[in-house]
């Protein structure tokens, strides 16, 4: 079986399962208790904190240790909003708007875009920030829709779909010209990108292990020195910021997966940019009527978003995985396939064509020779489908430059 499916989920490193296993053994205690064996636990979780937050590029005292990204997300969201309404109440100005809108781009993962729909049923405004044919932000609406009543701008740093990144640099002198605060879900970042935490010019990011070939159920919100972030867990642990004992095992195979992912980063780039180029020309090559999406802008080097013709997605990814190849439609976390990507949509394509996007996520193990078996599955599965369509026109848009 070829898995190329990583944007979804990795599989945990070796040295992740030495690890998580070593935690179990000889740091099952509770790291808050002052006896012995919970100080023995206590210096495995400052120890862990120290690896993560080197390679994340922040300072430790920054890390706020969470059940994953969607949590880190909500403690994001929920705190800035939080915030946006005391400072409204402290400036007790005339006419100042008080900060309490959220602005967040069309593109996001579907589990901010559901906290956001339930804010706005409790009476929060919320804008989302449009992106072009080719999934990259609108820059000049973001300048008109981030006014000092704005509490928080959140917007991912590299789409999981269609891999394109986001232009987090600006948005943040966006933000902080108007006062508000900018947050970043970084999930797709780390291993697939050089990013770090201090040069994003972002006041919070969100993380998860198990992106980078960590354990599952633990992640990370990076909150920026001095801001006072309400918890979203009320209790005494990370600080006050987030309560419940730590998931212990699960940070230490979060550091482990840190450390080995630092040790390979500049090859792992360079080995799945060239596959991912591969990947795309093989298939444009071998089949008619392949759109890439996202092509003709700035991407992740492992993601690519296309679809053969307008054939579903749902009877691609089949005839792939009996192939041998496994693949996916978009976003793990929805509900189901069946259902256009909001991301196609926003990117001003037809709901057809929206259900019909297969996302390849490549990994640092994978090998030109799983690209050229799922190049020559895909032709061998998909072409006999493709055949009819073979002089379909497609907007030139999506077309290579």
């Amino acid at each position: 079986m070829i898995y190329l499916d990583h944007n979804a989920t990795t599989q945990p490193a070796p040295e992740v399962l030495d690890e998580m296993h070593d935690a179990l053994e000889r740091a099952w205690a509770n790291p808050s208790s002052t006896h012995a064996p919970g100080q023995a636990a206590r210096r495995l979780l400052a120890d862990a904190r120290v690896r993560v937050a080197q390679f994340l590029g922040c300072q430790g005292a920054e890390l706020v240790f969470t059940s994953g990204a969607t949590e880190a997300n909500h403690m994001a969201v929920t705190g800035a909003l939080a915030l946006g309404r005391q400072a409204g109440e402290s400036d007790g100005l005339p006419g100042r708007p008080p900060r309490h809108r959220l602005v967040l781009s069309a593109v996001e993962h579907p589990a901010l875009l559901a906290l956001a729909a339930r804010l706005a049923d409790q009476g929060v405004p919320v804008d989302l920030l449009p992106v072009d044919a080719c999934g990259r932000l609108d820059l000049a609406r973001a300048r008109a829709l981030i006014t000092p009543d704005v509490a928080l701008v959140s917007v991912m740093g590299a789409n999981n779909e269609t891999g394109v990144l986001m232009p987090i640099a600006e948005l943040a002198a966006l933000a902080h010209a108007a006062g508000a605060l900018l947050h970043m879900d970084a999930t797709q970042l780390p291993g697939k990108s050089r990013w770090r935490f201090a040069d994003s010019g972002a006041d919070l990011a969100s993380v998860s292990a198990h992106k980078l070939h960590g354990p599952k159920g633990v992640g990370a919100l990076i909150v920026r020195k001095g801001l006072a972030l309400p918890a979203l867990l009320a209790g005494r642990q990370e600080r006050n910021r987030r309560g419940g004992t730590e998931n212990m095992p699960g940070i230490a195979g979060f550091a482990a997966a840190c450390d080995r992912t630092a040790r390979s980063l500049a090859d792992d780039l360079a080995h799945m940019t060239a596959l991912r180029q591969r990947l795309e020309d093989g298939l444009r090559a071998a089949l008619p009527g392949v759109v890439v999406y996202g092509d003709q802008a700035h991407r992740l080097p492992n993601t690519s978003c296309l679809r053969f013709g307008a054939l579903d997605s749902e009877q691609v990814l089949g005839k792939l995985e009996r192939a041998g190849v496994v693949a996916s439609s978009g976003a793990a976390c929805t509900a189901s396939g069946t259902q256009p990507s909001h991301v196609l949509l926003a990117m001003g394509e037809s709901a057809q064509h929206a259900k019909a996007s297969v996302r390849f996520s490549l990994g640092r193990e994978t090998t030109s020779a799983d690209v050229q078996r799922a190049i020559d599955a895909a032709r061998r599965a998909i072409g006999p489908l493709l055949a009819p369509a073979a002089t379909t026109a497609f907007p030139a848009r999506f077309m290579a430059a």
